[in-house]
C-alpha cells in the first residue's frame, strides 16, 4: 500500500480522488468506483501498489500493437480494478470482481523486480494491460522507470479516462499505447459504462501530441455502437488525430453481464473496415477473427504487404529496419527499431 497521487481532502475527513474524471468524493473508510482507492484517516491509499493480480508473456500484437516492435515479445502484467463499467468486459475476473472482494486480490511483486523479470524474459518491453492501468497509477511509473533504465520499451493499454495532469506526468514515460474508444456517444459512455466521452478523446489525442505512439482499439458491440454512422464518427475523429493512427475493429463475443448478444457479424467488421478508409485513415485491422481478413500491413502508397500476420504471429515482413516498404521505400509509420 502506498498513498495515492492526485488526492484533495475535504472537510469531515473525506477526500476527493484526481487521478481520473470520475472526481470520487470518499468518506472515511471507503474507496472510490475502481475499488482499489480507499480513504484511510484523510488519506487515500492505493491498495494494489506492489501487488500484480496478473504477469505473462504476450506477442505484442496481443495488445493489439501491430505498428510497434512487430514481431517482439512484451512482459504483460496488471493488478485488480477499473474505473469503468462494462457489463461486457473480456477481463471482468480482474478489472470488477474486486468491488465484491474485502480487500484486492494479487501476489507481492517489488517494481524493479517486475523490470528485471522482464529483461530475463527476453521482452522487449513491459505492458501495463489487462484491467484498468490508470487505477495503479502510482505503482505503474514506479515499474516504467526501472524498465526504461534497463532499455525497455513502455505499453499502457487503457481505456483513456484520466485526467489531464496525471497523463501529462504520465506520457514522458509511455513509448507506445492502445486506447479502447468503445463508442461514439456520451450516452452510451454515461449509461453503459458509467463515464464519458470527451475525456478519451482528450486522452487520444493528448497522446499522440506527446508523441507516444499510439494505436486505437473499438470493440464493435451489436446494438450499442455498431451503426454505420457511428463508426464513422469514430474513424474521423481518428484521423483528425492523425491518418497513421491504426485502428482495430474488433469482433464482440458474449462475456460477463451481455450474454444474449450475438457475436459480431462479419458483414458489420467489413463496413467498419470501409467507413475507416473513407474517412482517410491508412491502417485498419479486423479483430478476434484470425485468419478470415485484414490482418495484413499494406503499403499505403503502393499497396504491397509490408507485414503479412496470422492471428498473433508475424509470418512474413517486407519491411526495413527503419520501417520502409522493401517494393517501394515508402515510410510505414509506426516504431520498427529500438533506437
Amino acid at each position: 500500500m502506498r498513498e495515492a497521487s492526485y488526492y484533495t481532502p475535504l472537510e469531515g475527513g473525506a477526500v476527493e480522488c484526481g487521478l481520473c474524471p470520475h472526481h470520487c468524493k470518499i468518506a472515511a473508510g471507503k474507496r472510490g468506483i475502481c475499488a482499489v482507492r480507499e480513504n484511510r484517516q484523510g488519506r487515500l491509499i492505493s491498495l494494489v501498489y506492489g501487488k500484480l493480480a496478473a504477469s505473462h508473456i504476450d506477442p505484442i500484437e496481443k495488445k493489439p500493437l501491430f505498428h510497434f516492435l512487430p514481431g517482439s515479445r512484451t512482459y504483460s502484467v496488471a493488478t485488480v480494478g477499473c474505473n469503468l463499467s462494462c457489463p461486457f468486459c473480456q477481463n471482468h475476473d480482474l478489472s470488477l470482481a474486486v468491488r465484491r472482494m474485502p480487500q484486492p486480490s494479487g501476489f507481492e511483486a517489488r517494481p524493479e523486480s517486475v523490470a528485471a523479470e522482464a529483461v530475463a524474459s527476453n521482452c522487449r518491453s513491459l505492458c501495463f494491460t489487462y484491467s484498468e492501468p490508470t487505477i495503479f497509477f502510482e505503482y505503474m511509473l514506479d515499474m516504467a522507470r526501472p524498465a526504461r533504465e534497463q532499455g525497455l520499451k513502455t505499453v499502457i493499454v487503457s481505456n483513456g479516462f484520466i485526467e489531464e495532469e496525471p497523463l501529462k506526468e504520465l506520457g514522458p514515460l509511455l513509448d507506445a499505447a492502445n486506447i479502447d474508444l468503445k463508442a461514439f456517444s456520451e450516452q452510451t459512455y454515461r449509461r453503459i459504462l458509467k463515464a464519458s466521452l470527451q475525456p478519451v478523446l482528450d486522452t487520444i489525442a493528448a497522446l499522440c501530441a506527446q508523441g507516444v505512439w499510439t494505436e486505437v482499439t473499438t470493440l464493435i458491440v451489436p446494438g450499442m455502437n455498431d451503426s454505420e454512422q457511428e463508426l464513422r464518427q469514430i474513424a474521423v475523429f481518428l484521423a483528425s488525430c492523425s491518418r497513421d493512427i491504426p485502428w482495430h475493429v474488433s469482433r464482440f463475443f458474449p462475456n460477463n453481464e451481455w450474454l444474449d448478444a450475438a457475436p459480431t457479424p462479419s458483414e458489420t467488421l467489413r463496413m467498419a473496415l470501409e467507413v475507416g478508409r473513407e474517412a482517410g485513415l491508412r491502417y485498419i485491422y479486423a479483430g478476434n477473427v484470425p485468419g478470415e481478413f485484414s490482418e495484413n500491413t499494406l503499403c499505403p502508397s503502393c499497396g504491397k504487404a509490408v507485414l503479412e500476420r496470422l492471428g498473433f504471429r508475424v509470418l512474413r515482413r517486407r519491411l526495413s529496419a527503419g520501417g520502409r516498404c522493401l517494393e517501394c521505400n515508402a515510410e510505414i509509420a509506426g516504431v520498427f527499431s529500438e533506437n
